[in-house]
């Protein structure tokens, strides 16, 4: 498994998400601006490797892919063909490959992208916000996606959501309702998933974000980074939720959710 470690050289842990790699499908220009080989913590019980594509929609303001969001324009490439060399090398190894951003759904290639790697046996997992459920529709009912994490960023409210994305939400909430009801009636395996954040969430949050999923398989709370570069540079400095604060949050959305689950 050393023939990627190339690609690592000279880069922290941070720098390799943002580490960048352009590929060229017969179909698709589709830049790629990141990629982790191995990694144990994207996927649930899978070794995977991640894919970042650029630029989103939102303006998250403790979003921690600030450069990947906003400057991406900016960052060098690297050609796909040595990723796919690397992934056909050691599929043995992977489980399957994460697409994650920035916000995926918003490239109209993506179809292209999953096709390929599907194409060459490895299982995708798609991380998306939610605001392109007709992506999300043809990625899962033509099964080039087999996993669908939906980050649910606040209550399904256009003051509370906007708030937490960083733009007006007026235009996207009725989107993200739509794709919530894809996964809940498709076929495909989903979370959906909420980051909790100091000044952004309370426990009677995650209880009303949980209404709007009630009965899914898989609800995932995860806790606020810190220490990290964020968007709103206010943001970076926020201490965590505690163990105890983090318990809270849990028992309040397992009341509506029983398959919750805490991570990190």
């Amino acid at each position: 498994m050393d023939s990627f470690r190339h690609f690592r050289v000279g880069f922290s842990a941070q720098q390799i998400r943002l580490h960048t790699v352009k590929y060229s499908l017969a179909s698709t220009q589709m830049e790629i601006k990141g990629f982790i080989d191995i990694s144990f913590s994207d996927w649930d019980s899978r070794v995977s490797s991640v894919i970042f594509l650029p630029k989103c929609n939102f303006r998250c303001p403790f979003c921690y892919n600030k450069n990947l969001v906003l400057e991406s324009d900016t960052m060098p490439t690297i050609a796909y063909d040595r990723i796919k060399e690397y992934l056909e090398t050691n599929k043995k190894w992977i489980d399957g490959v994460v697409i994650t951003g920035g916000e995926p759904t918003n490239h109209e290639d993506l179809p292209s992208l999953c096709s390929d790697l599907k194409r060459i046996g490895f299982s995708v997992k798609l991380d998306t916000n939610g605001t392109n459920p007709a992506m999300i529709r043809k990625l899962t009912e033509d099964n080039m996606a087999d996993y669908v994490a939906l980050d649910l960023k606040a209550p399904l409210t256009e003051e509370e959501y906007s708030k937490a994305c960083g733009v007006s939400a007026a235009g996207f909430l009725d989107r993200i309702r739509e794709a919530i009801q894809i996964l809940l009636w498709g076929n495909v395996d989903y979370e959906f998933r909420t980051t909790v954040v100091p000044t952004l969430h309370q426990a009677e949050d995650v209880e009303r974000i949980c209404q709007a999923v009630k009965g899914c398989r898989k609800y995932a709370l995860q806790n606020y980074k810190s220490d990290v570069e964020t968007i709103d540079p206010r943001f970076q400095d926020l201490k965590p939720f505690s163990t105890a604060e983090m318990e809270a949050f849990f028992q309040a959305a397992k009341k509506i959710v029983p398959h919750t689950i805490l991570r990190g």
